[in-house]
């Protein structure tokens, strides 16, 4: 069992948890994910680290409520232990040697990016970032991210809050003005992903994603997370989570997100019913 140390809620839909797991904290690096089980009959969930802290032994993770797992997740309190936390599973993201990079993220998926723009700047690479949220209410890690970039900027389809627009938006006025990047680390809904893509390569710039398919074991045993990569199948649970945007195969990993969808509506329905009860 592994005690929930904190929980905080970051906007209506997202949560912070810091989890006492000090094997998973000594080895950790930002871009690795853990697979972790609420309670001993609970679906098995992969979240991505958000932050670490090998001394005290913490982990943190960042989840959105999206489905029954995930409720299940969210009606434990600071005190409670979740029954599993495994990791840390993937392959670490690749920082070394680049000088300087744009980091984007979109949603929850700034709690990927977060992590990994931290270790860049950490190691001198000139930092900068785009977040992108539905809305002001759902911005979160603004201070964070502001004390790790050397420039942010956040948007909000909405124009609540930061300027009006989508992620692409910006990094396209970012490399038109002449900044040059190593690379772009985008992070967050695999259609906001494409078209990051579909931006880097018509200006020539370097895209690395982090892809969310489907996963279950996080071994590469049950084939869940498989993945079409530059013509060949990748697993992103060994072979990843980052991977070359340019070689991703994005209308396939869409379509199989969706295989799913219906059974997972109606796991959630069968689940608020229980979900409300314990958190009022």
């Amino acid at each position: 069992m592994f005690e929930i140390l904190e929980k905080e809620r970051l906007n209506p839909t997202v949560t912070k948890m810091v989890v006492l797991a000090p094997l998973v904290a000594g080895k950790a690096e930002p871009g690795q994910f853990v697979i972790l089980r609420a309670g001993a009959e609970s679906e098995r969930i992969p979240l991505t680290i958000a932050d670490f802290d090998r001394e005290r032994g913490h982990v943190s993770i960042i989840f959105q409520i999206v489905g029954a797992g995930t409720m299940e997740l969210d009606a434990l309190a600071a005190g409670d232990s979740v029954q599993d936390f495994v990791g840390p599973l993937g392959v670490p993201s690749h920082t070394e040697g680049l000088r300087k990079v744009c980091v984007v993220g979109g949603g929850v998926g700034c709690a990927i990016a977060y992590p990994i723009a931290k270790k860049l700047h950490r190691q001198g690479t000139e930092v900068h970032c785009v977040t992108g949220f539905r809305s002001k209410e759902l911005v979160f890690l603004e201070e964070e991210f502001r004390a790790i970039s050397d420039r942010l900027t956040i948007m909000t389809d909405d124009g609540s809050y930061g300027e009006k627009g989508l992620v692409t938006a910006a990094l396209e006025t970012l490399i038109s003005t002449g900044n040059q990047y190593d690379e772009v680390i985008a992070i967050g809904p695999l259609v906001m992903m494409k078209f990051v893509c579909e931006l880097t390569r018509k200006h020539g710039v370097k895209t690395t994603v982090s892809m969310n398919p489907i996963m279950i074991d996080g071994t590469g045993m049950c084939g869940g997370c498989r993945l079409t990569v530059g013509g060949e199948t990748k697993f992103a649970c060994v072979d990843g989570p980052d991977f070359d945007g340019h070689l991703v195969d994005f209308d396939e990993a869409m379509a199989r997100n969706a295989f799913y969808r219906d059974f997972e509506n109606r796991a959630r329905e069968n689940a608020c019913r229980l979900y409300e009860r314990e958190v009022g």
